[in-house]
């Protein structure tokens, strides 16, 4: 199953995840500010919030500097990721650390916000994106926002071929051919993005209204919708 792959993998780069992640991913920290900044409450109001596939914990304590009353609950599909979160938010309260996955996991709710970075994609259908979709609408309460930094398909060939380019020329900055070639067999197993117009789709589809692009650069983009007051 993609799944156990996906878990067994983060599991294994736990440890070096916060360093790996600035160079595989252009632009991560001024993405991930992006989706926060679109978070639409007041910065003390209580909301509550979910972080699916949390993985060090970097999105949650970023929700708890801009908002800190919020209650957040992070699931990821790695113990060793969840480990590292613990000691990345021990200093926040409001923190729920769980381990899960978007298929099984059974929200709790009802959450203001939803967020997730770089995770999605690791569903392995569209079957399986719409029904995580449909799940999360219902956990959400009305007015709850969800937004995703994650990866997009374009919308041509011409277009996805581009964005490997430019995905490749960010990442031999720092890493080998070998290493990039390495990465690429490895994501192409687990990783199965799809594009803005599918997401937007499935997300009304579920109940969402006015799906909108905060952020793209390439094949990175943070994109998602909100539940009708």
């Amino acid at each position: 199953m993609s799944l156990d792959r996906v878990r067994e993998h983060f599991e294994q780069e736990a440890r070096e995840f916060d360093e790996l992640i600035v160079r595989l991913i252009p632009r991560y920290d001024e993405m991930i500010v992006a989706m926060i900044a679109a978070i639409p409450f007041a910065l003390d109001k209580p909301i509550q919030v979910i972080d699916l596939g949390c993985g060090t914990g970097t999105v949650a304590a970023r929700v708890k500097q801009r908002f800190p009353r919020a209650r957040i609950t992070c699931l990821d599909l790695a113990e060793n990721m969840l480990s590292l979160a613990r000691a990345k938010l021990a200093a926040f309260d409001g923190i729920d650390v769980e381990q899960g996955d978007f298929l099984t996991y059974q929200f709790k709710g009802p959450y203001d916000v939803a967020v997730s970075s770089l995770a999605l994609h690791h569903l392995e259908t569209d079957a399986d994106k719409r029904s995580f979709y449909g799940r999360l609408f219902a956990a959400l309460a009305p007015g709850g926002v969800f937004w995703t930094a994650d990866a997009a398909l374009g919308a041509t060939r011409a277009l996805n071929e581009m964005y490997m380019q430019k995905w490749k020329e960010y990442m031999r900055r720092t890493m080998s051919e070998a290493a990039i070639t390495e990465r690429f067999a490895k994501d192409s197993e687990e990783d199965h993005p799809a594009d803005l117009a599918s997401h937007f789709r499935w997300m009304e589809e579920a109940g969402f209204v006015e799906p909108e692009v905060v952020w793209k650069y390439f094949y990175c983009g943070v994109y998602g919708a909100h539940k009708p007051v």
